[in-house]
Order: structure tokens, then sequence, then C-alpha cells
């Protein structure tokens, strides 16, 4: 294979992971980011990761069954590698969801500007608040050297093992559930000593409408606890590159 055609390969295979990781991932998958915007994003890094990753390419002229293949491989693995990222992400949001089902506010829902989709209030918020704080931090760097990193475990070309593959996706499910409720578990005590005081009062005086009072009470004290704890979002940074790390799939 000729050297022009080597180098064009080894650009597509690489713009094809950075597309799918792109496309699932967050910060840079959301849907509030124009379709030129991400793009020009990927096409762009896809330059640069194939002007400095190792590719020797084929000797042989490959068919077109190989290529496809290769891209397949690709596409799958930054697939799974935003997946991991987005899965991740989502814990603060799963954390107000859960506050905001103790508040009985689950039902309000408002257009999430980062990605176009009805989603609880207080979530939509909390979200956009981490989001500043990753921005601040330079953050979304972390999402680009995992991308990086990943060509260290799966260089350009190799076929991925979808039991590998599958094993990180579920971990990072995993991940998400408990990171979610570790976070939301102080608004889940407090509303859990609520409920207890108000069936002990509904006990002294059953002729009162508990459930009438207890609603502007579980509101007033969630919304407290929020601005308590909002603060405290920071120190998720910390355990989101971690986690990262751990989940990066090879």
């Amino acid at each position: 294979m000729d050297f022009l055609g080597g180098t064009l390969l080894g650009f597509l295979l690489v713009l094809t992971r950075v597309g799918a990781f792109f496309a699932t991932s967050p910060v840079f998958g959301w849907t509030s980011i124009p379709p030129q915007t991400k793009t020009a994003m990927a096409i762009l890094l896809a330059v640069f990761f194939a002007a400095i990753l190792p590719y020797s390419p084929p000797t042989q002229q490959p068919d077109v069954l190989q290529i496809i293949l290769w891209t397949s491989a690709e596409a799958i693995y930054g697939l799974a590698l935003g997946l991991v990222a987005y899965a991740l992400f989502g814990v603060v949001r799963n954390a107000a969801r859960i506050g905001e089902q103790q508040m009985g506010l689950d039902i309000a829902t408002e257009l999430d500007p980062l990605t176009e989709e009805q989603e609880n209030t207080l979530a939509i918020l909390i979200e956009m608040i981490f989001a500043l704080l990753l921005f601040a931090t330079s953050g979304h760097h972390i999402l680009l050297k995992i991308l990086a990193r990943s060509y260290d475990h799966f260089t350009i070309g190799q076929i991925p093992s979808v039991a590998q593959l599958t094993e990180s996706i579920l971990r990072a499910g995993s991940a998400m559930l408990m990171l979610s409720l570790q976070m939301a578990a102080p608004i889940m005590a407090v509303f859990m000593l609520i409920i207890v005081v108000m069936a002990i009062m509904a006990k002294i005086a059953p002729e009162s409408n508990i459930l009438f009072l207890s609603m502007p009470i579980r509101v007033g004290v969630g919304l407290f606890l929020f601005g308590l704890l909002t603060p405290y979002i920071s120190n998720y940074l910390q355990i989101f590159v971690l986690w990262l790390d751990k989940l990066l799939v090879v």
C-alpha cells in the first residue's frame, strides 16, 4: 500500500473513533452544539492525532471488507468510550433527580438547554453548575486526554474485545448508580427523618392534614439542602477523573 493511501486510511480510522466519541460523550455530544461545529472539532482533532500517533499502514492493499471491519471497530470503541464518560458525567444529574423526587418536584420539568430534552428543573441547574465548574477548571481537557490515552491501550486498526467493552460499559452504569446514591445520601437521610417526624405527628394529631402541611416543609428543606451541598459538587471532579481512568476501555 502506498504512503498516501496508508495516510488517508489512518486518518479515516482516527476520525471514526473521534467522531464516535463526540457522538456519545458529554460536553462534545450536547445537541445544543451545532453539527457543523462538532464536525469541525472532530476533523481538527483527527488531523492532530493522525499527525502524532504512530501508524504502520498495511503492506498489501486491504479490501473493502477489511476497511469496513477496521472502521467499525474504531466506531464501536469510540462509542463505548463516550458512553463511559457520559455515564460518569450523569452522576450529578441523577443525584439531583433523587433529591427532587424526595421533595415531590419530580413532575416539574423544563427544557434542558444542553441536551434540548425535557428534564427536572433542579437537575438542569445542578448539571449546568457542574458543567461550568468543568470548563472553569479545564476539565473538558480531561475528556481529550482520555481519548488520547485510548490509543495507548487500543492502537489504530486493532480489533477490540467485545467482552471488555461490555464489561466497561456495565461497570460505568453500576458506578453511576452507586455514586449518585452516595451523592444524594445526605438529602435522603434528612427526608427519611422528616417522614418519621410527619408519621409521629399524624399519630398525635390525626385530624390535621399532614400531607398538605408536609409539602412546603419538604420543598423548603430540599432547597436549603441543595444550596448547602451545591459547593461540594467541585469535589466530584476528582472522583470523575479517577473513575474515568479506572474505567478506561482497554
